[in-house]
């Protein structure tokens, strides 16, 4: 299930890709796939682990191009462990909501990223959150939880401050959104309530069947329930002080 949609960020076989905060890995796999020379960094080593399995597991089936590589490695978001203007591209997908310094790690990715790249940034959306925290303090209230919920707008402005150009933006998920009420209203770890089993029974179908009748209704819900907000940006081949200066 991906959140960042390939057709509005575009990816070139032989791209260099930082998923940062890669997780279990889904947006690293999908650029492996593509043929992207991929680097998927985490700093929890289990998942780390497990996402390099599957990357070799994907390269002894046949599933990557020739010419793509694939690395998976731990590593800390404030603290990148790679040279200036290492990537092409560089991946945070519900990673931000967790780091104090988010701004800090804006600041990493920037340079990371090569001047002309392009950066991918998902959060949890402000509206579906709210009602999550509102339902369950145990929903963002434990270690390594949420520790803030973004306005569109505020992620935009701190996109834009790090020295980065959004071009951008929409919604996704709007399907996973009743799940999470549901989750927080019974509680986030009872998975035997019934609504919370009869719900997840209908995601799970959905992402594997894709039927029309839930991508249809997904597109539709997204930009009211969405329970993700994606912001696409490019960073400029001018500093951002020159650029200020030349307008």
């Amino acid at each position: 299930m991906l959140t960042v949609d390939f057709s509005r960020f575009p990816l070139a076989p032989g791209d260099r890709v930082l998923d940062l905060g890669c997780g279990a890995g889904r947006h690293a796999f999908e650029c492996y796939r593509r043929g992207a020379q991929v680097v998927a960094l985490d700093q929890n080593g289990e998942e780390i682990r497990e996402v390099a399995k599957w990357f070799a597991a994907m390269k002894e089936a046949g599933e990557a191009p020739e010419g793509a590589t694939a690395t998976a490695m731990e590593g800390d978001a404030l603290r990148l462990p790679f040279p200036d203007e290492s990537f092409d591209v560089v991946i945070i997908s519900e990673v931000m909501e967790h780091i104090p310094d988010d701004k800090g790690v804006l600041a990493e990715m920037v340079r990371v990223l090569r001047p002309g790249g392009r950066i991918a940034i998902t959060v949890p959306r402000y509206g579906p959150e709210k009602v999550c925290w509102s339902l369950s303090d145990a929903y963002h209230e434990v270690e390594g939880g949420h520790i803030r919920i973004y306005k569109a707008d505020e992620l935009l402005g701190k996109i834009r401050e790090a020295g980065l150009r959004p071009y951008g933006s929409h919604h996704a998920h709007a399907l996973h959104s009743p799940y999470w009420w549901l989750k927080c209203a019974f509680g986030v770890d009872n998975d035997k309530a019934l609504p919370v089993r009869a719900y997840h029974k209908l995601l799970v179908w959905d992402i594997m069947k894709k039927p029309l009748a839930t991508r249809v209704a997904e597109q539709a819900l997204n930009p009211l329930i969405g329970k993700s907000f994606v912001a696409y940006a490019t960073k400029p081949h001018l500093p951002a002080a020159t650029l200020t200066d030349a307008s």
